[in-house]
C-alpha cells in the first residue's frame, strides 16, 4: 500500500471482509541493470529516469492502477513498457537499460546478479504486507509460510 492507493485498498478490504497485515515499510528504489549509467549514484530522481524506458508489471485484465506494485504509477514517463511476467521485466531491464520502481528488496537467489537497486528520491513509502480473510483462521501451511517470510525479512534487514 502507498499514500496513492491506501484509501481505495482499505475500502475494498472492508467491503470484502479482508484484512491487511503489514510486514514492513520500504522506501522506493529503482531496479536497473548493473550496466545502467545510473549505477553508482547514491540516489536518483524521477527526472533522472526520463531518458530510460519504464517497465511496469500488469497483473491482468481486471488490474487497476490502484493495484500497481510500482510507486509513482501516474508519473509521466516518455517511454513505457508494460509486461505480464517478471522474467520479461528483468530481461528488458538488462537489455534496454530500463527501470522499474520497487521496494528495493532484491534477491540474487531469485533474480541473479545483473540487477541492482538504487534509492529513489521520493516522499512516498510502500507498506508491504499480506491479505487474509476475516471469516476463517489461517491454515498451518500459511502460518509456516509467514514464519519463513518473517525470518527472511528479518535476515534481509540486517
Amino acid at each position: 500500500m502507498s499514500n496513492f492507493n491506501r484509501e481505495v485498498i482499505h475500502h475494498i478490504l472492508q467491503s470484502e471482509e479482508l484484512q491487511f497485515t503489514g510486514l514492513f515499510t520500504a522506501e522506493p528504489h529503482v531496479f536497473v541493470s548493473k550496466q545502467n549509467p545510473l549505477v553508482g549514484r547514491k540516489s536518483v530522481t524521477l527526472e533522472d529516469l526520463k531518458e530510460y524506458p519504464r517497465l511496469t508489471y500488469d497483473q491482468g485484465i481486471k488490474n487497476s492502477f490502484y493495484f500497481a506494485e510500482e510507486l509513482h504509477i501516474t508519473a509521466e514517463s516518455p517511454k513505457n513498457i508494460i509486461v505480464s511476467d517478471r522474467a520479461t521485466l528483468f530481461n528488458l531491464l538488462i537489455g534496454l537499460d530500463g527501470y522499474t520502481i520497487s521496494s528495493g528488496i532484491l534477491s540474487s537467489d531469485l533474480n541473479g546478479n545483473n540487477i541492482v537497486s538504487i534509492p529513489l528520491e521520493s516522499d512516498e513509502r510502500m507498506e508491504i504486507g499480506y491479505i487474509t480473510t476475516t471469516d476463517r483462521p489461517m491454515n498451518t501451511i500459511t502460518q509456516r509460510y509467514l514464519e519463513h517470510l518473517n525470518r527472511y525479512i528479518e535476515n534481509y534487514s540486517r
